[in-house]
């Protein structure tokens, strides 16, 4: 038996999603509830910057004498310049705080201060149902609708009405494409040549980028653009692959909600587009499943890398290929007729 991971191009499935904090905060909605994508379902606040005083060093005293005359305690807000302890004698060596926080602990003739609280909120990112809480870090989400996976993303999350800029696979964005009746938008485009249409979408305030390839000399800029950007397929001048053209194009002016998650292969994480749709619940994705004759699959890699075919044919054992290596393969027939045998590592299954 023979696995191979799944790249979801979908019309309709049960989507689940865990949106989670980075620290330990508060749970903000209930099991159960709807959600929409600007909701904030958790949040917490965090100390950007740690103090860590060496008391019993200061004071020229040991360890145990030093906790005795430690004024604190872990959990304490203390105020700045608040004497943190204080040595005996005639002319005593003194402990201040150098600005206000929280005591996190005291031990060992040593204090850790955390200070500078920051607001950090997490939001639903999609419409959907809370199936699931997560005690004092986020929530799962559960939807139903169309997904696209994508291989890369910027990181950022948002959502917007989707608006079709691709009318083929193999088209470039350009700013001239983009105007400012656009703002608020997710703009579908194919592949992003130039820096000035990361720059134009920025100036008209767009939502998010949707498209098929981007020039890799670009990606450091598309880093710091503060919409999401998921990339389909690759990097160059490589096409959206056919299905997840059809697919979006049939949802134009339909809500998405673009996350630019980078990929994880741990976590399963990806990029992706999600469009809600009204359903009774379909089944599930999933992640693996074994490779048969007649599935769909997409390249991931040269000769075509983003294509889309069938498995025409699966030779048992290891195959020969022109670079010399041996490994397992598929024979795969692509969308224009051409026959290809592709190391099973290249391939992964679209559904």
């Amino acid at each position: 038996m023979t696995l191979a991971a799944v790249h979801h191009v979908v019309p309709l499935a049960t989507i689940v999603r865990e949106r989670r904090l980075p620290v330990k905060g508060t749970v903000r909605v209930r099991l159960g509830q709807r959600v929409s994508p600007g909701d904030i379902v958790a949040d917490a606040t965090w100390s950007r910057d740690h103090v860590f005083l060496d008391v019993a060093r200061t004071l020229g005293t040991t360890a145990a004498a030093a906790d005795k005359l430690i004024r604190f305690k872990a959990g304490d807000n203390i105020p700045r310049g608040a004497v943190i302890a204080k040595g005996r004698g005639l002319l005593p060596n003194t402990v201040i705080a150098p600005r206000a926080g929280r005591v996190v602990a005291t031990g060992g003739g040593e204090v850790l201060i955390e200070s500078g609280e920051s607001r950090l909120e997490l939001r639903a990112g999609l419409s959907g149902t809370v199936r699931d809480v997560l005690p004092d870090r986020g929530v799962v989400i559960q939807t139903t609708g169309a997904l696209v996976q994508g291989v890369w993303g910027n990181g950022r999350i948002d959502t917007g009405v989707m608006i079709n800029l691709a009318d083929k696979p193999d088209s470039v964005l350009i700013p001239s494409r983009m105007d400012v009746s656009m703002r608020g938008s997710i703009l579908v485009g194919g592949s992003v040549q130039d820096a000035d249409a990361l720059r134009t979408a920025a100036e008209i305030a767009v939502r998010g980028l949707l498209i098929g390839s981007i020039f890799p000399s670009l990606l450091a800029l598309a880093r710091e653009m503060r919409y999401p950007i998921v990339v389909t397929d690759g990097f160059g001048a490589v096409p959206m692959n056919a299905l997840a053209h059809r697919l979006i194009s049939t949802n134009s002016k339909r809500e998405v909600t673009l996350n630019g998650e980078p990929y994880d292969r741990y976590t399963g994480g990806r990029p992706e587009a999600i469009i809600p749709l009204p359903a009774t619940e379909p089944p599930p994705l999933r992640d693996i499943v074994e490779l048969a004759l007649g599935q769909t699959v997409r390249m991931r890699r040269q000769p075509a890398p983003g294509m889309i075919g069938t498995i025409a044919g699966l030779p048992v054992g290891l195959a020969k290929f022109p670079s010399g290596l041996s490994a397992p393969g598929a024979e795969v027939r692509l969308e224009n007729g051409q026959q290809l045998l592709i190391p099973l590592v290249n391939l992964e299954v679209v559904g």
